[in-house]
């Protein structure tokens, strides 16, 4: 289990949303490559990083910005926003990006996702992003008549190495996490689950780490992160002590 920090960008800087809305945007800095190495040195492990211009315009926007991430830190840094096409995903893996996350172009083609998974053997992640109980795309414009369980199932065995959760009513709005929903989704797939949206401090970081029984390997969080309200060097101490003393 572990605790990934996440950097969103819109127009080059780091930013983070409420509820995935672009009008409802706090700018926390003008370079976002500064906050990677931030992190990287209280103890991530892993950089979750979003082009959100990407995400809603469907194609690669913050490329620099994302670049410039990669290059400022050790740390593998994971990527999702306007990723649709092989040749971007193989554009961002030749830069240095660790993982690809696809959401949109894995829900409304999987067998793209499927070709993904097979060109690139263990670096895609699916991202399933729901508002209630419906699958969200386009940068959370659109919503599917889909469960996050049932395409979890009709993923199984195309090779994906996560599934992201993220609940939209909770992303940005540190209310806590939607536990009882990530533990459901865990548990309909055997592909381990990265759960995201809604840490508000160190109890919700305590209460994910508990789902690591039912195959949730990791939490992103952010706006908690950027406000204070959540010390990132202080969570991944205690998710290591709860593993450390659990039977």
């Amino acid at each position: 289990m572990i605790v990934i920090p996440a950097i969103d960008i819109r127009d080059g800087k780091c930013v983070r949303l409420q509820q995935g809305e672009m009008d409802k945007v706090t700018v926390y800095s003008d370079e976002p490559e500064q906050m990677a190495l931030r992190w990287a040195g209280l103890g991530a492990e892993r950089i979750h990083v979003v082009d959100l211009d990407g995400a809603v315009q469907g194609k690669p926007v913050n490329r620099q910005a994302v670049r410039k991430i990669v290059e400022a830190v050790q740390v593998p840094v994971q990527l999702g926003g306007g990723i649709r096409s092989i040749e971007s995903i193989e554009s961002y893996l030749s830069a240095g990006v660790s993982r690809v996350i696809l959401g949109t172009s894995a829900v409304e083609d999987l067998s793209f996702l499927q070709s993904a998974c097979k060109t690139f053997p263990g670096q895609i992640i699916l991202g399933v992003d729901a508002r209630g109980d419906k699958i969200a795309v386009q940068g959370w414009t659109e919503e599917k008549d889909l469960t996050p369980a049932a395409l979890a199932r009709e993923c199984e065995g195309m090779g994906v190495s996560a599934i992201i959760y993220t609940d939209i009513h909770r992303d940005g709005m540190s209310t806590g996490p939607n536990i009882e929903s990530t533990r459901l989704l865990a548990r309909s797939t055997r592909v381990p689950v990265i759960a995201s949206g809604g840490i508000s401090g160190i109890e919700d970081v305590i209460r994910v780490a508990g789902l690591a029984r039912d195959g949730v390997q990791g939490m992103i969080t952010g706006r908690a992160l950027y406000q204070g309200t959540l010390d990132l060097a202080e969570a991944i101490e205690a998710v290591k002590k709860k593993f450390l003393h659990s039977p």
